[in-house]
């Protein structure tokens, strides 16, 4: 991150920040630059881009952004989410362990047990909401720890700061996935994380129209390691994609501002219908970490995931169906709200025990709070509950 950047607070850097106008013609956002490879005057002589899945100026536009807003000096941008955590999981070698929470994004838990783990890769699956029962499960091979925070579906908070002292003491490397906060809830970097990963497919992109994921970190020979393996590897984004999560991100303050506005409304909404069990949201003062969650998050976003009082499949199944501003799809973070069955999407790929040991049973429904008019967002949920 530049010297300039630095002295720029959020919601500035959300536009300006690791940005300039471009150099050929002054174009205030950085062109699509459509092209996969670069002249050269003679071999080895470029303005320094030679080929687009080592670098591409609108690819490096993303990642000098992203690398901004979340306090680092580094930053890769990916095909999609599980890419970046692909990338970093190939850091890692047969014999080493990670420690992960255990309520997490049913396609890293894939990825972790069905791609990496074959290969030697031994992985332990735990909560984390007790920062302290960490280091119990660390030993001398343990290498990296993978923590989501608010976790996915079930809205546990983990204490950053206190995990990252776990992470320092054990020489293991320290990964948070940012998904649900943003750099505009948190940031790890700043509380001692090495890595930050975003599915950008997510509330940086703001708009459901596009699949990529970033990481950003502080230290440059961390930083090598992930270039190598992005460059290596291939699986880099394209620069339309590019432009798209770097327009995302320009107006992130501001929709997430809405994103926490209507989420509370639909929280304490939920939380006072007949027909709603329990209601997950960190902003509740009896969520079991709230004062973490006070404590390292500037608000508790639009993410929120509740029970049907019924308890039944079938009855969870019909109120999903009935919505009509809610739409029922997989992913989160738009502009609109969404609902998900996370038993029977998000989470399929994890076993029903495993995935019901951390609460994801069968009629839990998780919300993507939107930014449409919060009237219109409680009275869907309301004809859909009553239905």
């Amino acid at each position: 991150m530049s010297e300039h950047s630095k002295n720029l607070n959020f919601n500035t850097l959300t536009i300006h920040g690791g940005q300039k106008p471009d150099a050929a013609y002054g174009s205030v956002m950085p062109p699509i630059y459509q092209t996969s490879t670069y002249a050269q005057t003679e071999p080895g002589g470029h303005k320094g881009f030679e080929y687009s899945r080592s670098g591409n100026p609108t690819r490096t536009a993303l990642e000098n952004s992203i690398a901004a807003i979340e306090g680092g000096n580094y930053g890769m941008a990916f095909g999609s989410g599980l890419a970046a955590i692909d990338a970093v999981i190939k850091m890692l070698k047969p014999g080493d362990e990670v420690v992960s929470t255990n309520d997490l994004y049913g396609g890293t838990y894939r990825l972790f047990r069905t791609i990496f783990e074959p290969l030697g890769i031994k992985f332990h699956f735990m909560a984390m909401e007790d920062a302290d029962s960490i280091a119990e499960m660390v030993n001398e091979r343990t290498r990296l720890i993978w923590v989501e925070t608010p976790t996915n579906p079930m809205m546990n908070i983990n204490d950053i700061e206190r995990i990252s002292g776990i992470a320092r003491k054990h020489n293991a490397l320290l990964v948070v996935d940012n998904t649900f906060a943003t750099p505009y809830l948190q940031r790890p970097l700043d509380m001692g994380a090495d890595i930050v990963m975003h599915s950008a497919t997510k509330y940086l992109g703001g708009h459901s129209d596009v699949v990529l994921g970033l990481l950003a970190v502080k230290d440059k020979a961390l930083a090598d390691k992930l270039y190598y393996i992005q460059n290596s590897s291939g699986a880099v984004c394209g620069p339309m994609d590019s432009f798209l999560v770097l327009r995302g991100i320009k107006t992130l303050h501001v929709r997430m501002q809405r994103h926490c506005e209507n989420g509370r409304e639909i929280a304490h909404f939920l939380k006072n219908h007949p027909k709603v069990d329990k209601v997950y949201w960190p902003g509740f003062e009896d969520h079991p970490n709230h004062a973490i969650a006070k404590k390292q998050m500037k608000d508790f976003g639009g993410m929120i995931s509740f029970t049907v009082k019924s308890g039944t499949l079938a009855e969870t199944v019909k109120v999903v169906s009935k919505l009509r501003v809610f739409t029922l799809a997989e992913s989160l973070g738009g502009v609109e709200s969404l609902a998900g069955h996370p038993a029977s999407m998000t989470h399929a790929s994890i076993p029903k025990e495993e995935r019901e040991k951390t609460g994801v049973v069968d009629s839990l429904i998780r919300l993507s709070v939107g930014i449409e008019d919060i009237d219109d967002l409680k009275n869907d949920l309301d004809q859909a509950l009553n239905a």
